[in-house]
């Protein structure tokens, strides 16, 4: 799959899906296979929960050096030093380090006290007089732009993809800029034009024009969530075969029952529709279907 911040192929920026190959098509096939046999596996002590994290921490480093390295929070023409600060708080709470200003205020003392603990974002702002020299400066590979005010199909430069959209396809192994426009007036139509892609968020359109902090919040959880994983144990999903045993031993359990069939199928219905909408963990399915076998040797007893 290309990404967005991949390096341009023939001069061109292209986001999207490559057709699966035929040897990716027999290993999907394959693990399907296994996750729907009737065999239960057995698991090894310990392993839930922690060994995607055991085997995946010296990449999620890399990942999350590259994020924090690469991407450049870009503000154009601010007004007032004091949301300065506060972008930098934001971009502090998601790790983000990289605070570009364009044709700033003076920087008075606001702007340090409301960024917090994010003081050090705005101490180490670089400043610059035009985005292009910015450009320049730090040959930047990708350049989003965002925008309240999303176009549609007449407006070519304004289609959006939405804060989700953007956090799943950004490659940060480029360098990419996300820029956010001055707060009466937002970026100039030659500013969005300049960019490769937009960003928008779905807002009430009685009023949709957002806070920069508020919108820059949206944006950098989205980015963030994408590459930053809790490695608790226990938080591991259960797999299709745990739900399934789950359902059999509900369906027995239901029908040693004394009500009508009509009943116990309505019963299973609505017990299949939750187990299969639910996350549920690999220990929460294990402890319920002790609770459910219990259940059918007390009914069995009476």
């Amino acid at each position: 799959m290309i990404k967005i911040g991949d390096t341009a192929v023939d001069e061109q920026k292209v986001v999207e899906t490559q057709p699966i190959s035929s040897d990716e098509k027999k290993e999907e096939s394959t693990a399907e296979k296994k996750s729907t046999s009737t065999k239960k596996s057995k698991p090894k002590a310990q392993s839930r929960g922690t060994v995607r994290a055991q085997l995946t921490k010296e990449q999620e480093e890399k990942e999350t050096k590259m994020f924090k390295d690469n991407i450049y929070i870009v503000f154009v023409e601010c007004e007032t030093p004091g949301n300065i600060g506060f972008l930098a708080r934001t971009m502090a709470n998601f790790g983000l380090k990289n605070l570009v200003l364009i044709n700033p205020p003076t920087l008075t003392n606001e702007a340090y006290y409301q960024a917090t603990h994010g003081k050090y974002i705005v101490e180490n702002a670089k400043i610059y007089k035009t985005l292009d020299e910015f450009y320049q400066s730090q040959r930047i590979d990708f350049k989003v732009a965002s925008t309240g005010m999303a176009g549609g199909s007449y407006n070519l430069s304004r289609i959006p993809l939405r804060p989700e959209e953007l956090g799943k396809a950004m490659n940060v192994s480029n360098k990419i800029a996300i820029l956010f426009g001055r707060e009466g007036n937002g970026l100039t139509n030659a500013e969005i034009d300049d960019c490769d892609i937009c960003v928008s968020i779905p807002t009430d359109p009685t009023y949709p024009i957002m806070n920069i902090s508020h919108a820059a919040a949206i944006i950098f959880y989205e980015l963030f969530k994408n590459r930053h994983e809790y490695g608790v144990e226990g938080l591991s999903e259960s797999t299709p075969l745990e739900k399934e045993y789950l359902v059999k031993d509900m369906k027995e359990l239901i029908d040693s029952l004394d009500i009508p069939d009509h009943k116990k199928r309505n019963g299973l219905k609505t017990f299949n529709n939750i187990i299969s909408r639910a996350f549920i963990t690999g220990r929460e399915a294990h402890t319920f279907k002790g609770i459910l076998r219990r259940l059918k040797n007390k009914v069995g007893e009476q």
